[in-house]
């Protein structure tokens, strides 16, 4: 069977991309992103661990530009728990990114240590850090070289090529991050540097430094009157809220930034934004990246609370909606383990969204 021309090219583009690749003596890349980052919270900022109060695991996972072969594949997962006694909060992170064209994969396991500071009454601040390993691997094995094809009949000649593209190659480097989140019950601010010592991430022995990452995420929660749940004895008062917020994103040579709102009307949470940074021009383009469009569902018991979410990004960009956007995915459950004779210290909640 006869492979078609436009096949063909295309194979021939991934070719060159990956010599371009080598040439340079290193491969690239910018930490992915969430569009569900507060239900990342740990990924976000290692402030956030043992923010709950109780213990919490969660899993996320997003999809992006999955109608094109340049696409990206993330997910991670993580713990944390607050040490009431000692005021503080410890958390795990695991977190896999891969990317689709040649196999490009990153892997961190994270171990996360926060403070809770109270500062005055109805103000408080939490800073974090973070201690991580991190592998990055490449796999050039979707690539077809031209000794793999018969030059009469274009078919596929079974077996490897004779080419070498470093195929299997790997390296492990340490990483260091910190953080720190100012909040009341209405707002909060927080800040976190990631890859602080940008270390060298060269997968063929040259200099590629992985660039430091530096982010602020802001927002204000405005309460209506609640709603109830129950009767009686178990009547319990639903969130009615909206909050605005903003993330803002610097990394080497580029800026992001999300800004939009939270609508909860418990149990279901509805998030709008759009990210991009209009004021900065990409190449001579406005960055315009996405809107995104969430919706998620709370359910909180006695001592338990569990949320799911879907968000969508519906691309803007240069690439077009014909990328297929993004999809993401969130589970997040939290559980409290507390002596219920125990009277609770007094304690700022985080009142920032769930997504």
């Amino acid at each position: 069977m006869h492979l078609p021309k436009i096949e063909l090219m295309h194979r021939f583009v991934l070719l060159v991309i990956a010599c371009m690749l080598l040439a340079v003596g290193s491969v690239t890349a910018q930490d992915p992103q969430y569009s569900q980052f507060y239900a990342a919270p740990l990924y976000l900022n290692p402030a956030f661990a043992g923010s709950t109060g109780q213990n919490r695991v969660g899993i996320n996972y997003r999809n992006q530009w999955p109608a094109i072969d340049a696409n990206f594949n993330t997910i991670s997962a993580f713990y944390d728990t607050y040490l009431e006694d000692k005021n503080s909060g410890i958390g795990v992170l695991l977190t896999r990114d891969r990317e689709g064209i040649f196999g490009l994969q990153s892997m961190s396991l994270a171990f996360q240590y926060s403070y809770d500071l109270k500062i005055i009454d109805g103000l408080s601040f939490r800073p974090g850090a973070q201690i991580a390993i991190y592998n990055r691997s490449i796999n050039f094995s979707r690539l077809v070289f031209g000794d793999q094809i018969d030059p009469t009949t274009g078919n596929l000649i079974p077996g490897a090529s004779a080419e070498n593209l470093n195929t299997g190659e790997s390296k492990f480097f340490p990483d260091l991050a910190f953080g720190g989140l100012l909040y009341s019950k209405r707002a909060w601010l927080g800040f976190a540097g990631h890859h602080l010592t940008e270390p060298n991430q060269s997968l063929i022995g040259e200099e590629s430094r992985l660039p430091r990452k530096l982010s602020a995420h802001a927002g204000l929660k405005f309460y209506f009157k609640p709603g109830e749940m129950g009767s009686g004895f178990y009547t319990r008062p639903q969130e009615r809220s909206v909050a605005p917020a903003i993330q803002y994103r610097h990394q080497g040579e580029f800026d992001q930034m999300d800004v939009g709102f939270y609508f909860t009307f418990e149990p279901l949470i509805i998030g709008t934004w759009y990210r991009g940074v209009p004021f900065k021009k990409v190449n001579g383009f406005t960055n315009n990246e996405s809107v995104v469009l969430l919706v998620g569902f709370t359910k909180k018991g006695a001592k338990d609370i569990l949320n799911i979410g879907y968000s969508y990004d519906y691309t803007i960009s240069q690439l077009g909606p014909a990328s297929g956007g993004a999809h993401e995915f969130s589970l997040v459950y939290s559980w409290s383990t507390r002596n219920p004779r125990k009277p609770p210290k007094d304690k700022l909640m985080i009142p920032c969204p769930d997504f």
